[in-house]
């Protein structure tokens, strides 16, 4: 597949080796909350470069304060790429089927491409389970979030009848922090009893796992994982693909997507920070991996 599309890349520009200079004035890159707005700048600086080295125009990237931000940017055209979590790719795909199409996905070490919601509490409180929960703050990304709300929302339930979502029932407080990074340093200083976040559930606890946002924090130096502990853990989520806008020109759609794919090997550094954390690459993907989270979003808007 790799090498199907470097030959397509290099047809098309032998082809026409200015049409996508002249079919766009500029590409804008959307980041998804996770961590603070000038990390995620940081970690994708080199995907711009690269991306005004492949295209030959401005490359800007884009890192709005929720999720909400980037669905709503790919769905006016303010925003040409982004990798989206599963849920809001079902959102955005609910709101227009026309607006985007999920190109690539990140493969995990061990060659699957799927990750968890993590349940976690400092190690400190005592708390060991969801159902030492009962009356405590329990923190949540996002509402637009698949591991920091959707999945959560529905297999969190299914635990016990005595268990709903709705704030100050069962949980004393159901609380939404903002994004990933937030909800692991509200419960590790103490702010909020326990909260959930996403990872690949490969490597060590320690560590944060090899990828997703306890290992982004671990090496931000913002948590001490030996401090913290896993309290619950969901079912395997299929990780967000990377999507484009429909209306970009092919010549466009196809350059950035051969970028992409090979962006591990052109720059293993760049391709951590992207992906956050180590990860094997990014492989194709199509709609049709995310019809079973697009039904979730649906029951879970009715």
């Amino acid at each position: 597949m790799k090498t199907l599309l470097a030959a397509l890349v290099a047809s098309t520009a032998l082809a026409a080796p200015v049409l996508a200079q002249d079919s766009i004035t500029e590409f804008r890159i959307g980041i998804l909350g996770g961590e603070n707005a000038q990390d995620r700048m940081n970690s994708n600086e080199c995907l711009r470069k690269y991306t005004e080295e492949t295209l030959g125009v401005p490359a800007k990237l884009f890192a709005p304060a929720d999720y909400n931000g980037v669905i709503q940017g790919l769905l006016g055209g303010t925003i040409d790429m982004a990798i989206l979590g599963a849920s809001g790719y079902a959102k955005t795909y609910l709101s227009d089927p026309e607006a985007v199409e999920p190109v690539l996905v990140k493969v995990n070490t061990d060659g699957s491409f799927g990750y968890y919601s993590i349940g976690f509490a400092r190690k400190d409180s005592g708390i060991t389970s969801i159902t030492d929960l009962k009356g405590k703050s329990f923190g949540f990304g996002d509402p637009n979030s698949t591991s920091g709300y959707l999945i959560p929302s529905i297999e969190i339930p299914q635990i016990s009848k005595d268990i709903t979502m709705e704030s100050g029932k069962y949980f004393g407080e159901v609380k939404f922090t903002g994004g990933h990074e937030q909800t692991i340093v509200a419960v590790y200083n103490g702010d909020i009893d326990a909260g959930v976040t996403w990872a690949d559930g490969l490597g060590a606890w320690e560590d944060g796992y090899n990828s997703g946002a306890l290992r982004k924090a671990v090496d931000a130096g913002l948590v001490d994982m030996n401090e913290l502990v896993e309290i619950w853990k969901s079912k395997p989520i299929p990780e967000g693909p990377l999507v484009l806008r429909k209306a970009l020109p092919a010549e466009v759609k196809a350059k950035m997507t051969a970028l992409m794919d090979t962006l591990d090997q052109k720059d293993k550094e760049c391709f951590y920070g992207v992906a956050s954390g180590e990860a094997k690459s990014f492989d194709p993907i199509t709609h049709d991996a995310y019809l079973s989270i697009i039904e979730a979003r649906k029951l879970q808007s009715n």
